[in-house]
């Protein structure tokens, strides 16, 4: 089959290499004229990193291996530990944080010559016929035109209509420092959460650690003329290493959370959608990228399957909208951002939480919920 996909990002590319490798003809469509590698980073739980080794994908050399997620008050005391290791040792595969960028290059490496057509703006589409309009009046057709062009799609935009997205009331502020050494040569996450939101600091290769801040906000006000002190009003007083992060803080950006309830449909005709075009959610539960990883997996899977092609990728929706609703459901409650009592908190055991976590990452995974692990 001939098939177009829209947008070159994790979700887009991922979907282009399992394409690929099933034998299809594909073409991605990217209306900027080079690779998106902007961004911050973003963690590859068991199941992605599994998605990637069936891709061809290489990680080798890249990212960090996560081994543990330690959770503390402001003032420094241990609350609970998720035995990230127990993960990777149920299912076989590590858990890595790497930068994004690493992660788009090493998706894109690799699609043959031709597949990647970057500086393309898809302005409408025809879902009947599988046509694309680009913005310079050029059209291309396929059997199938996957819309994997983000949260603001177009390609969406012409099979549902208004952007269903809605802006919570939490934002974040991230970017990358190269301290503390504890931190940046660990294997481990370190996330304090407070009345006035959560720090979250990961190590994410090359010498860099990933610092980030999520707090509540009022959208209607102002940004503040200096983000980093507005950071430190707000955390500054915080327990080590959190004042040492602070002042090593260069380049920020921020991040509006955006949420929307996932549809069991998303497409329509030889149309579907595929990463945050079907389901946007907030980052809390590191799930964005992970959830677009396998909607191309997935996709793959089963337009090699039986029936017509329509009624395979109103197939792929049904499987893939489950994982992607109960992943982005659970982001929305921003759990993770909301302090608790410290007293109840450390009365869960490590071990039960950690279970838990494993049952939960295959409840939110068809590659997990299905490969023989």
């Amino acid at each position: 089959m001939r098939i177009l996909v829209v947008g070159a990002g994790v979700a887009g590319l991922a979907t282009a290499r399992g394409l690929v490798r099933a034998g299809h003809e594909v073409e991605v469509y990217e209306r900027a004229p080079m690779l998106r590698t902007a961004g911050g980073s973003v963690t590859l739980w068991s199941g992605s990193t599994g998605i990637l080794r069936d891709l061809g994908v290489d990680l080798t050399g890249v990212g960090r291996r996560i081994d543990a997620m330690e959770s503390r008050s402001p003032d420094g005391r241990p609350m609970l530990t998720v035995d990230v290791a127990a993960v990777a040792r149920r299912y076989g595969t590590p858990n890595v944080h790497l930068p994004r960028q690493r992660l788009v290059e090493r998706l894109a490496d690799g699609l043959p010559d031709g597949v990647l057509r970057l500086g393309f703006t898809c302005t409408h589409v025809d879902h009947a016929r599988g046509e694309i309009t680009f913005a310079d009046g050029s059209t291309a057709r396929g059997d199938v035109v996957v819309g994997a062009d983000g949260r603001s799609s177009v390609v969406r935009g012409h099979l549902w209509g208004a952007d269903p997205g809605q802006i919570t009331e939490w934002v974040t502020w991230q970017g990358f420092v190269k301290g503390p050494l504890d931190l940046v040569s660990s294997h481990r996450v370190l996330m304090i959460v407070g009345r006035e939101g959560l720090c979250g600091l990961i190590p994410a290769g090359e010498g860099l650690l990933l610092w980030w801040f999520d707090h509540r906000a009022d959208h209607r006000e102002p940004l503040p003329a200096s983000p980093v002190e507005a950071l430190a009003a707000r955390f500054g007083d915080w327990a080590a290493p959190v004042p040492e992060v602070l002042a090593s803080i260069g380049e920020v950006d921020r991040f509006t959370h955006h949420r929307h309830r996932v549809p069991k449909v998303w497409g329509r005709g030889c149309t579907t959608l595929a990463g945050d075009a079907a389901h946007s959610m907030p980052p809390t539960m590191a799930q964005g990228a992970n959830q677009g990883l396998e909607d191309g997996w997935t996709l793959a899977r089963e337009l090699d399957g039986p029936g017509a092609v329509v009624e395979r990728l109103r197939r792929y929706e049904r499987i893939r909208s489950r994982q992607a609703a109960r992943a982005a459901d659970l982001a929305a409650t921003e759990s993770t951002n909301k302090y608790r009592p410290q007293a109840l908190t450390r009365l869960i055991p490590d071990a039960l939480v950690t279970a838990g976590y494993i049952a939960w990452l295959r409840r939110v995974s068809t590659y997990l919920s299905t490969a023989a692990v």
